[in-house]
């Protein structure tokens, strides 16, 4: 077996750092913004019997965790990284996900285009900081998303939102006039 190599990154949301390891856990993304939406996920039941551990957000090679407001990273995150080390070493369940190799868009062109914009475009850079971004609807040149992991809540997720994805969106799919993230 492989040694397995864990180390942090903070992101943009100071309540949320991501653990990354040399080693695929999950193809695609699973969000559990509490313990008891991780009942199916042996890896974030564990995480959540830390009691500063308020949200686990997985994608790719990496864990994002959200800490509790009282807690502080430099008293946490070296106990938060052993555990993260020797969950991927014993092989913990992240979760039984289906995820088809190919994506396939729905609905309208105009919603195909969005969907493919923010798959190609925004999906990669969300995931570098730690989150997830989620297509919902389109109505009346409205996009809406919904927002996982570290952009949810992260304090300039308002800011990437507006200045980065509503441009990029209104610059490649004309019809888009606005986009905003679902409340959680």
């Amino acid at each position: 077996m492989a040694t397995i190599n864990v180390y942090t990154e903070s992101t943009p949301n100071p309540s949320t750092m991501k653990f990354l390891v040399n080693k695929l856990l999950i193809n695609g993304s699973v969000d559990f913004p509490n313990k008891e939406a991780a009942q199916d996920s042996p890896f974030a039941l564990e995480l959540f019997k830390f009691n500063f551990v308020n949200g686990v957000f997985f994608a790719s090679n990496f864990v994002t965790i959200t800490k509790t407001e009282d807690a502080e990273w430099e008293d946490i995150e070296a106990l938060l990284k052993d555990f993260v080390k020797g969950a991927v070493e014993s092989e913990l369940a992240v979760k039984t996900v289906h995820h088809d190799t190919e994506v396939n868009f729905e609905g309208t062109e105009t919603e195909v285009k969005i969907q493919q914009v923010l798959h190609d475009y925004v999906r990669p850079a969300v995931e570098q900081d730690g989150g997830a971004i989620h297509y919902k609807s389109f109505n009346e040149g409205v996009v809406t998303v919904e927002l996982k992991g570290s952009c949810s809540g992260c304090p300039s997720s308002t800011i990437t939102l507006k200045a980065g994805i509503e441009g990029l969106l209104k610059r490649m799919v004309p019809e888009v006039t606005e986009v905003v993230a679902e409340a959680m």
